[in-house]
């Protein structure tokens, strides 16, 4: 039997596991057992664990439905648990290096208790000093093991479930369990305090809580809050049933009651039945009144005597003025100008339009990627919405016939982002644009991530001072309702670097249909818009910008690399939007595509990809085609840019470090051998997981049409897919 059971839930933290997981496996005390909770086998948190699971036999994975939520998923480890000692550690904290060594030292010399209690650090997700809000509490606990009621204070309700070990068979033998829904931690706390009889504190932090940006779960607005005076009254009716005390009733009474007050007094928590909730907190108060209670002094107090007395308008008006003041400070409009301010705040007011839906795409540089797909088939399947597409000037006309746009800055622009009910973008729209209550926005992006993104761009300085304001892209991001992704990793990568409220749809990238659904024919007449010869082999070179240089430079003279491979290849050259500049790099047999507007459409002529770190050979992978990783500064790349995997031990095909090597890959053929296809098979599996050819659909009934989720189609497995048909290449 290991010394402790290590049970973490992992819903909806699937980007931060990892290093939940890794901090217990590091740990120096090695006889634990850990179990690690997840959804479902085929869940975002499933992949990260399958992982440890195969490398250490200690980790053993349980699974429980959302639908069970926290309490059901603690229970569900708590089941299968078989250590002397269980603690609990949510999936998106960790435990600080020698926290086992400690909980064992400190166990094996108090000697048998039921609970033991230590301290736990709250870290600030982004700046701030850490708290350890444990600590005045434990502060004035006797030495050795002592009674619960020595030690009135730690009534269970005022610290997580995971401030504590637990000794299994006492929670077993009194049938404790994590009880309902929402608030379980008060609930479970609470009924673990009455039931203890011998309890002991560690005075030193054991888990880092890693607060989240969003906030709690818990925090958010909904009739959720509803379970607190459950969880509530569980505890106080526990406790009148066991008489408990009066040195224990009180401070029991008071944090439980502390935590419904700040429910009560919150201008958002509570959507609707407010009185009710009241009404209901204060029945609760009096029934469950110490004798002889006297309310705390100042403005607590107040409401103390308010809750007491059921007084709701008289409560109601003290949080009025302030949830005015933020109501007036969430609708204040910021766009430059006095007179285009004017405008928008006008067409703020206004009721918002329910079929408009406006789409933007790289910042407005013309009809592409995800947006693009995405509006083309919201033409097919919801031709009662109208469509606006945001562009800049220069680049009306990229735009095609019969699709509707409005210029970035115009009157126009202005008006339907105040009035769309749904904004589309695959970047982001502009400080300025306020976020209405009913509208929905949803997120594309434009690529799976390599390289760092958002927030966690911030430990890299080059990369930091190019971005700007961290708040401004996170005020951004908490704008979302939706965010689409392409794969796990992406998923897992969109949770860390842009936290916040908002759900991830698993829908692929709409853009990346066509790669499933174009037919030879939709090849050739790409290829011949872009003059591909007949006959050639067209290699498409797209890099990815670096941050460290200013200009395009390819790093590849691709007039030599030509001479070098023979007459049977052109390169089909494509830079970084970022260095679209409109003027040709080709020549001879390097045509230049960076102005094309359609990056699917050169990806469909190219019989390969030789590309760096850039995100397109993700997609390009959806056509099972041969890619070469032309990686001559992954060094630097790197140490300067900062990226979530090594591209080198998961390459999607051959790896070249100079031209030489490259020209040699091309020129045996060794671009398409069996080594390659094997390699490209494993990058396939782990990054073409959602693109089937439907996810535009998919976007589409499920964001702008409204079906439920259980309504959409189901993502077609890989094997079962048919890439489109290259040019020059069969295909085994």
């Amino acid at each position: 039997m290991p010394r402790f059971s290590i049970v973490v839930p992992s819903h909806g933290v699937a980007g931060r596991l990892s290093q939940a997981l890794d901090s217990v496996l590091a740990q120096s005390f090695g006889d634990f057992e850990l179990i690690p909770v997840c959804d479902a086998p085929d869940a975002p948190a499933a992949d990260v664990v399958a992982g440890y699971a195969e490398r250490d036999s200690r980790v053993t994975p349980v699974h429980s439905p959302p639908s069970a939520g926290l309490a059901g998923a603690r229970n569900t480890g708590l089941k299968a648990a078989v250590g002397g000692h269980v603690l609990f550690l949510d999936g998106d904290d960790v435990l600080i290096p020698g926290a086992l060594a400690a909980l064992d030292a400190r166990l094996s010399a108090v000697g048998d208790v039921d609970v033991l209690h230590f301290e736990h650090e709250r870290t600030p997700w982004w700046e701030g000093e850490p708290t350890n809000p444990a600590a005045p509490l434990l502060a004035r606990t006797p030495k050795g093991a002592f009674s619960p009621g020595r030690a009135p204070q730690l009534t269970g309700v005022a610290l997580p479930a995971w401030s504590a070990v637990y000794r299994r068979a006492f929670l077993t033998e009194r049938d404790l369990a994590f009880p309902g829904d929402h608030f379980t931690d008060v609930g479970f706390g609470g009924l673990v305090a009455l039931r203890a009889e011998r309890v002991a504190a560690l005075r030193a932090v054991v888990v880092r809580h890693l607060l989240r940006r969003q906030g709690n779960r818990l925090g958010l607005p909904g009739e959720h809050h509803a379970e607190l005076l459950d969880q509530t009254e569980l505890v106080l009716t526990r406790a009148a049933e066991q008489d408990l005390p009066a040195d224990r009733l009180k401070p029991l009474f008071e944090q439980l009651f502390a935590a419904v007050l700040k429910t009560a007094a919150h201008p958002r928590r509570l959507t609707s039945e407010r009185r009710a909730f009241f009404r209901r907190a204060s029945a609760l108060y009096r029934r469950h009144r110490p004798a002889g209670y006297r309310a705390p002094g100042g403005s607590v107090g107040v409401q103390h005597r308010l809750l007491a007395s059921g007084s709701y308008a008289a409560f109601r008006t003290l949080r009025a003025a302030h949830r005015t003041a933020s109501r007036a400070a969430a609708l204040l409009p910021r766009p430059r100008g006095l007179r285009t301010r004017l405008r928008y705040a006008a067409a703020l007011r206004l009721p918002l339009d329910r079929n408009l839906v406006v789409y933007c795409a790289y910042w407005g540089r013309g009809y592409a990627c995800n947006p693009a797909a995405i509006h083309a088939k919201a033409r097919l399947l919801a031709p009662q919405l109208r469509s606006v597409f945001l562009v800049e000037p220069e680049a009306v006309g990229s735009v095609p016939p019969g699709v509707e746009h409005a210029v970035i800055g115009s009157r126009k622009y202005w008006q339907v982002l105040a009035r769309a009910k749904y904004l589309v973008n695959n970047a982001n729209f502009a400080d300025a644009v306020v976020k209405r209550p009913g509208s929905v926005h949803l997120q594309t992006q434009h690529g799976t991530p390599l390289k760092t993104m958002g927030a966690d761009q911030a430990t890299y300085p080059v990369v930091a001072a190019a971005t700007g304001s961290f708040a401004k892209l996170l005020a951004r991001v908490d704008r979302w309702d939706y965010n689409l992704t392409s794969n796990r990793h992406s998923t897992e990568m969109w949770e860390r670097a842009f936290p916040s409220a908002h759900e991830t749809l698993e829908y692929g990238y709409p853009r990346n249909d066509v790669y499933c659904t174009a037919s030879a024919d939709d090849v050739a007449r790409v290829r011949k818009a872009l003059g591909v010869p007949d006959g050639k082999k067209a290699l498409l070179y797209a890099p990815t910008h670096r941050d460290y240089a200013t200009g395009f430079e390819t790093g590849l003279d691709l007039a030599e690399f030509c001479e070098a491979i023979g007459d049977d290849y052109v390169v089909l050259l494509r830079a970084h939007y970022f260095y679209d500049q409109g003027s040709s790099r080709g020549g001879g047999r390097i045509i230049d595509v960076t102005g094309h507007r359609s990056s699917e459409d050169v990806c469909l002529a190219a019989d390969a990809l030789i590309t760096d770190y850039s995100s397109i050979m993700f997609d390009y992978a959806n056509l099972d085609r041969p890619i070469v990783a032309y990686a001559d500064d992954w060094d630097v790349y790197r140490e300067t840019r900062g990226v979530y995997f090594d591209l080198m031990e998961l390459p999607p095909g051959r790896v070249a470090r100079t031209p030489e090597e490259l020209a040699a890959v091309f020129r045996d053929g060794s671009y398409a051998d069996e080594t390659a296809t094997s390699l490209r098979a494993a990058f396939r599996e782990r990054f073409c997981q959602f693109d089937d050819g439907r996810a535009a659909e998919r976007v589409v009934r499920r964001v702008l049409l409204g079906e439920p989720p259980e309504s959409i189609p189901p993502v077609i497995p890989l094997a079962e897919r048919v890439p489109a048909p290259a040019a020059t290449l069969v295909r085994s």
